[in-house]
Parts: C-alpha cells; structure tokens; sequence
C-alpha cells in the first residue's frame, strides 16, 4: 500500500497507454496529486543544455535511477512560445515547466516590468498563450521567480514593489484565460532563506491566480564569502511555514535546488533534503538543478553524491500498480 500522494497518469489524449506510461511513444502525461499518501516524491531536472538536451537529461535519470517527471528551463520575455522544447520535454514523459523571465537577455536592466503593467506586450502575452493552448500539453509557467531577492530587475532593489509585481501577474494570467489556455498551470516561486526580505504574502497574487507553490533554496556550502553550509530543514522551514499560512491548500514545489561539494559531505544533504521533503505533506517533489555554473551544482559532480540520490529516490518510489496509477 501506499504511504504518500496517489500519483494519477493521464495522457494528454485519453488514449489507452501501456502500463508504464513514461515508456509509451508520443504520451505526454498529467499529473494530479489527490489525498494525503506518503511514499512517492516526483523528481525532475533543470540542466545547462535545456529542454532539447535528451541526452543529458536522461544520463541523469538513468545514473539515479529514476524517470524525470518534469524538466524545467528559461526563457527570457521576448523570446518565441517555445512549444518544440515543450514537445520534446513531453516526448520524454515529463511535464515542462518554463521559467519565464521578465527581461530581455541582451538588455537586463531594461524597465519590461512597467512596460508589461501598461500593455506594452500584451499581444506577445497572447501569442503564448495560443500557441502553448495550441500544443496540448500540459505546462507549469513560472513567471517572475525568485523575485524577493536581490539580483533580479523584477524585485525591489530594481524598483519593483510588490503591488506592481501582483499586477503585472494578474494581467499575464488574465490574458492566459481570455485565450482559453487553461492547461497552463502558474506556478508563484519565492526564494527560501531570506529572512530580511519583505513578507513573502505581500507579493502573492492570490488563489484564484496561481496553481502551484514553487520554491527555490541552495546550500551554498564554502563556496562564497557569506553564509556557509546549511542543512536542508535551516534552508526551507522558515518559508514553508510562511507560504502555509496565507497559500496552505496549494501543492508545493522545490523549483530549485541543489548544493555545493565545498564545505560539507554533499551525499549526506541529499539524503537528508529527501527525508526532509517527503515529511512535508504539501511537499509534492523537486526539481534539482544539475548545472556546472557558480559551482558543480549536478547531481554527478561526485559518484557518492550520484549514489546517495540513487538510494535516496530510490525510498521515495513507489511501484505504480501499488500506488495506483491509472492509464
């Protein structure tokens, strides 16, 4: 029997799949979490080769032993609706989830907060809108993450308060609606371990404009001046507890995450990150990012930290016919 969320596989067609549905030619599963059982924690990636990156993503997978149940990648504002990339992520098995930044690459410090608050790139909005309504997937959209920190023109330091970040999300979202795109999920993603930051409530759009809780938190070990290792419950209680009073009936997301070797046994904070997060009812899965950037963020930066991610899912996973998976 199961111990954790019972994971429902439904194709994007309806069609009948085979008994693994991630093993099905062209499926492109949904996934829904229904009831409070405890013993599978979804897992995905976000890699440096992106969502076209197959062979990277699933040397992952395999080197853990898991399939990926959801590939997330970036996108900056201006950027085409990338609905091959979400094609291929769900030839895969997994469901996309696009981090939509409001900025533009070759032009960050550019104003494009004020610009989408006055309409400037509604028609744009709509272009997305069609054309990921058009693909028939099912698509997580993050837009605007990590936006109580620092280091992002969407966020205060750049002059973005709160109240024109919530406008801003309610615009883009209700233009996703008009458009009738309603298998695009918006996934609102804080960051954890801020404590000086404004209240994460403040910058909530709301029940009715969000799907799902996505939070990102990184144990940066040694590896710069400030801060130091941290364990995973120091990292994220503060702003799960938080995100549980005012968004407590949303399933939550760890959207990023991931540590450093310098400072700690990485092993070890993996094992640990995955007992703590299967403990977390509202906690439905994470998405660990498997870059080579700041530092060796991926999971294969050492074969005991590649072992230990293996075990860890490994008592995490529930067989599908146990834990019924209906196809």
């Amino acid at each position: 029997m199961c111990s954790r969320r019972l994971l429902i596989v439904l194709s994007g067609t309806g069609a009948a799949q085979s008994p693994d549905p991630r093993r099905a030619t062209g499926v492109c599963p949904s996934l829904y979490w229904v009831g409070t059982l405890h013993d599978r924690l979804l897992f995905g990636l976000s890699t440096g080769g992106g969502p076209f990156a197959i062979d990277e993503l699933t040397a992952t997978a395999d080197a853990v032993g898991r399939p990926l149940d959801w590939v997330l990648w970036y996108e900056e504002f201006d950027a085409a609706p990338p609905v091959d990339a979400v094609r291929a992520v769900c030839q895969l098995g997994a469901r996309p989830v696009i981090t939509w930044e409001p900025w533009r690459w070759d032009a960050r410090p550019a104003p494009l907060m004020h610009l989408l608050h006055v309409g400037v790139y509604d028609e744009h909005v709509r272009h997305w809108a069609r054309e990921l309504c058009a693909s028939g997937v099912t698509v997580d959209l993050r837009f605007g993450h990590e936006f109580n920190g620092h280091w992002y023109p969407w966020s205060p330091s750049a002059g973005t308060e709160p109240a024109r970040y919530i406008q801003v999300w309610r615009r883009l979202h209700d233009i996703f609606t008009q458009e009738g795109a309603t298998g695009v999920r918006w996934m609102w993603s804080p960051n954890a371990g801020l404590p000086s930051s404004p209240r994460l409530e403040q910058w909530y759009p709301g029940d009715e404009y969000v799907d799902l809780i996505g939070v990102d938190g990184y144990n940066w070990g040694t590896t710069r001046d400030s801060g130091g290792w941290i364990e995973p419950a120091d990292l994220f209680d503060e702003t799960l507890e938080e995100i549980r009073t005012f968004a407590g009936t949303l399933p939550v997301v760890i959207a990023e995450v991931a540590c450093a070797e310098a400072g700690g046994c990485k092993a070890n904070w993996i094992g640990a990150l995955v007992d703590y997060l299967s403990a977390r009812p509202e906690v439905v899965g994470f998405i660990w990012f498997d870059h080579d950037k700041e530092t060796d963020w991926r999971i294969t930066s050492s074969p005991e930290s590649t072992s230990a991610m293996a075990a860890a899912l490994h008592h995490v996973t529930a067989d599908r016919e146990d834990c019924g998976v209906l196809t």
